[in-house]
């Protein structure tokens, strides 16, 4: 449906450690009913009730086998069959997913009350949703690993409400037929005529765009294709250009990396994460994004969330 709202919840924003303010990577995105996980670091459950958001998730997305964006998926997966959980989970990510998730079942020893199961993923690949398709592109982390991207279907156009009145449609029910694509008919018998929604609807609208990196280096140069345009860009961002040197050799990115990454992309917004637990403050990592990109820039906190609203 093209009224969805759209929140992400920013669970964890650190980079491999948690800190007392930041937990390990995790991102709730939540579409209407439909709840994803994106990563799942140790102490997911406890950010989930501070953010009051409860456990009701449709499938996690792992970016890749570092055990800071999985660790927490073991606690949960217990805590949703001891509440009763019966609907099917599904963890997708790249290579070596069957693995965790057959260990999962096997180092947890508990009755597992809901089917689990696991689909790698790689480039390229896309899983639909209702409304909206989830999608994998290959990062450089030194091992295999993926981001991903949420998008929307394109929307309807705008109705023109003058221009139905006009080819004899009167206000009322036929208006809502024409707006959900349907032909209606005026009058009856041979003089009734056909009025089709692309008469009186504007061209498509776009969806919404979310993409997540996950860890990497630098990488937008290989995924403009699917990864442009982005409401939000949620961009690795572990160290500041100071130590630039250490990010490449720990396959991360800058800031300033990642604020080159959402202009060559065409971002919308600019969010940075995992940073480092060497960094008790973040306004360099904005300072240094801020010099390639001039849009929007956040760093959020650990519990925060954002609404992505429609560009129009």
């Amino acid at each position: 449906m093209s009224g969805e709202t759209l929140h992400v919840y920013f669970l964890g924003t650190a980079g491999a450690l948690p800190t007392p303010t930041r937990n390990p990577p995790c991102i709730m995105i939540r579409r209407g009913s439909d709840t994803l996980l994106f990563d799942c670091g140790e102490g997911a459950q406890q950010q989930m009730m501070r953010s009051r958001c409860g456990f009701t998730i449709n499938a996690i997305f792992v970016t890749h086998w570092h055990a800071d964006h999985f660790l927490g998926i073991f606690g949960l997966v217990q805590t949703m069959s001891f509440n009763g959980r019966t609907e099917p989970l599904t963890i997708y990510g790249p290579e070596w997913v069957h693995d965790f998730v057959a260990t999962l079942r096997q180092v947890a020893r508990f009755n597992l009350k809901f089917p689990m199961e696991s689909v790698e993923l790689g480039h390229g690949s896309w899983v639909r949703f209702d409304g909206y398709t989830v999608s994998a592109f290959s990062v450089n982390h030194g091992l295999p690993a993926l981001g991903f991207v949420l998008e929307e279907d394109p929307r309807p156009g705008r109705f023109d409400r003058e221009r139905a009145i006009e080819l004899g449609v009167p206000p009322g029910p036929l208006f809502g037929k024409l707006q959900r694509g349907e032909v209606v008919k005026i009058g009856m018998g041979e003089s009734a005529i056909e009025i089709r929604p692309e008469q009186v609807m504007g061209e498509l609208r776009r969806g919404r765009k979310i993409v997540y990196t996950g860890d990497t280096r630098a990488v937008h140069y290989g995924i403009m294709d699917i990864a442009h345009d982005a409401d939000l860009l949620i961009h690795d961002a572990t160290y500041d250009e100071s130590e630039a040197a250490r990010a490449s050799e720990f396959y991360h990115a800058t800031a300033g990396q990642a604020g080159e990454a959402a202009a060559a992309l065409n971002a919308a917004t600019l969010v940075l994460i995992h940073t480092s637990s060497r960094y008790t403050d973040v306004q360099a990592h904005v300072s240094d994004a801020r010099k390639k990109f001039t849009g929007p820039i956040l760093a959020p906190n650990d519990l925060d969330m954002v609404e992505v609203p429609f560009r129009d």
